[in-house]
């Protein structure tokens, strides 16, 4: 072998060499720091309510994000309980990896019919929320129990060109009934930005619900004037649920007025998986 094949051989041993070295480094370190890893966390996908919008989310996101956690909050079209759940179920299908699905109020039945077996669904996070059974609706199942003072705060009716009815809160009673422990400036920017929700969705049947099949996590406020706090409490333990924290004082938007403790539970959830 003549000098110029020897140095040529050495170079390309001393290239394999260093390539193989760089795989085992970079293969241990997957193994000694695999929350290093973008697939580490599962995504947080947040379903907002009727009388709110994404932003509702913003201080929960706020400490999820920075903690490494990918997140969506979704527009939830607030139509009716299948037609929404499948919008949402059309996002998940997009989403790769595991998924912690968040609702709040309306935003929980929704979610209750939006798994449709789809397994990347590890946790359900109700806050604030319906998690109906099959065959309940929203307006039955809180009028079950006293304390909402939500219908005579309604707006009148919006008449909707297919024969439906849009709902609002007046604005003008939206702090005390929706956000009552937000800031009032804050108030007046939800109750100006809020979404309308139609009367039928209120009034429609749940499906086979997931929290049968998928474990679920329940937050809630004790001074909810839209849920009766004694409806949700019903709903967490029959949903088995594997942590209720109940904060004292919490309006319905208590996400909005404690995001910590949302994200405390969404965080749970997360880490259960």
């Amino acid at each position: 072998m003549n000098r110029f094949a020897l140095k040529n051989g050495i170079r390309l041993l001393l290239i394999v060499a260093l390539f193989l070295v760089t795989t085992i480094i970079t293969s241990l370190g997957a193994v000694m720091n695999p929350a290093s890893a973008q697939d580490s966390k599962p995504t947080i996908v947040l379903v907002h309510g009727a009388f709110a919008e994404s932003s509702s989310w913003n201080g929960v996101l706020t400490q999820l994000i920075p903690k490494g956690y990918p997140a969506v909050a979704v527009a939830n079209p607030l139509r009716g309980v299948k037609s929404d759940a499948a919008y949402v179920a059309s996002v998940l299908q997009g989403i790769e990896g595991p998924i912690v699905l968040v609702g709040h109020s309306y935003g929980g039945a929704v979610i209750t019919n939006a798994v449709k077996d789809n397994e990347n669904v590890k946790a359900l996070v109700y806050v604030a929320a319906f998690a109906l059974d099959a065959g309940e609706t929203a307006v039955e199942l809180s009028g079950r129990y006293p304390g909402s003072t939500l219908g005579p705060t309604l707006a009148p009716p919006v008449d909707l060109p297919d024969g439906g009815k849009d709902l609002y809160i007046q604005q003008d009673k939206f702090h005390a009934q929706f956000a009552a422990d937000v800031p009032a400036n804050d108030a007046q920017l939800m109750a100006s930005t809020q979404r309308p929700i139609t009367e039928a969705a209120l009034n429609e049947a749940s499906g086979v619900p997931a929290w049968k099949s998928v474990p679920s996590w329940f937050i809630h406020g004790d001074r909810d004037l839209n849920i009766p706090a004694a409806a949700l409490s019903f709903m967490a333990e029959r949903a088995n649920s594997n942590e209720t924290v109940v904060v004292n004082g919490a309006s319905h938007v208590v996400m909005v007025s404690h995001p910590d403790a949302v994200a405390a539970v969404i965080e749970h959830a997360a880490i259960a998986q």
